[in-house]
């Protein structure tokens, strides 16, 4: 029997190489004669350069860059993938939500200049390609503050350069690209189709899970469709109602406005370059899962990638994680043969952070004993 693991890490407790090997772990002890292939999995947040980095024998580059807000500063990184000197850059580790303290959320304030410095690191160190993955953001700037750092210029009225932070993206008068911009390909790892302004836009949906209030929405809104008409005036580039553009609070817009990037699929990125059809293709079960299986996960992220892929190769599909919130039928519908959740009913989720790896190592071992004859 072979078994593919392609687990999602379960955010801010396991990591997903981590979560690969504990499952793996369970299940070749409970069935020590199959063959049991990992491979760790990411959609363009959490974990995405770690993935690529497994999958391509990669390297870390370490660098301090601002964080979140000016004050800061991160001493993060970047992965690099030196069979094609890709670089993967993940907004995240720079300018991520899980920097800040909850009393330190405040999106008018905060800024994508880190992430900026590190493509900026990425192109010094000689990368041909860019890799950005835009989950998990503490900012709805536009990417204006990645694109300062990038060395092009957004001036006010007075000709003076705009302050960093969402507040400031009304103020800009005039853009003013830098004499050498980013020359090389640079994909953006996108999985959700919000356009950049609008009920469904950056601000709207997502602005008030990083500190936004009512107020603020409004004003962020306004900002980020003043941007969208000064990138259309001063670049011809149309970045309002382009699927995807609200990404990262709009760092996938600037991205495309400012660095030429064009918006692909995080989970098929990483499963292209994971190779993970080839390892699907003669597999009996590929076991996949996440902190949370619930709604959401079934649009673009790693589950519904992998179901889809282990479909497409014949193979069965089992889901291990934290807590399974979608009902058997939705999952069934995609293909997805079993579902089982770590922390048991009533346990809260400070206890079943604290105990993540025994109860993913227990739950492996019961689909073990339930679906593979174990």
């Amino acid at each position: 029997m072979k078994i593919v693991i392609a687990m999602d890490s379960f955010k801010g407790t396991l990591a997903a190489d981590r979560a690969c090997g504990i499952v793996a772990g369970a299940i070749g002890a409970a069935l020590p004669g199959a063959e049991v292939v990992v491979k760790p999995m990411a959609d363009g947040g959490e974990g995405t350069a770690a993935a690529l980095m497994a999958a391509s024998e990669g390297l870390w580059i370490a660098k301090a860059v601002m964080g979140p807000r000016p004050e800061m500063e991160v001493c993060v990184g970047f992965g690099w993938l030196p069979g094609d000197r890709t670089a993967v850059v993940e907004m995240a580790s720079a300018s991520g939500m899980q920097l800040l303290r909850p009393e330190q959320l405040d999106p008018m304030k905060t800024t994508t200049f880190g992430t900026g410095q590190l493509i900026q690191s990425a192109l010094d160190h000689g990368a041909e390609r860019i890799l950005l993955g835009v989950g998990g953001s503490a900012t709805v700037d536009g990417g204006v503050g990645a694109a300062t750092a990038l060395g092009w210029r957004f001036l006010a009225g007075d000709g003076t350069p705009v302050a960093l932070g969402g507040a400031s993206l009304g103020r800009i008068c005039e853009i003013v690209p830098p004499n050498c911009g980013v020359e090389i390909p640079v994909d953006v790892l996108c999985d959700v189709d919000n356009p950049l302004c609008g009920p469904q836009g950056a601000a709207r949906v997502y602005g008030p899970q990083k500190g936004a209030t009512p107020e603020m929405v409004e004003t962020l809104d306004a900002a980020l469709s003043h941007l969208a008409v000064l990138t259309a005036g001063w670049l011809g580039v149309h970045i309002r109602d382009l699927p995807g553009a609200g990404a990262a609070g709009g760092l996938a817009a600037g991205a495309v406005a400012f660095m030429d990037a064009r918006l692909v699929s995080g989970i098929e990125t990483v499963m292209t370059r994971a190779h993970l059809r080839s390892d699907v293709a003669d597999a009996d079960w590929v076991v996949t899962g996440e902190g949370r299986f619930d709604a959401q996960s079934m649009r673009g992220k790693v589950v519904s990638g992998v179901a889809r892929v282990a479909r497409e190769g014949g193979a069965r599909v089992a889901v291990i994680a934290g807590r399974v919130e979608l009902p058997a039928h939705l999952y069934e519908a995609a293909g997805i043969e079993a579902a089982l959740a770590c922390a048991p009913p009533g346990m809260d989720s400070r206890r079943a952070a604290e105990r993540a790896e025994e109860l993913l190592s227990e739950a492996a071992t019961r689909f073990a004993a339930m679906y593979l004859g174990t």
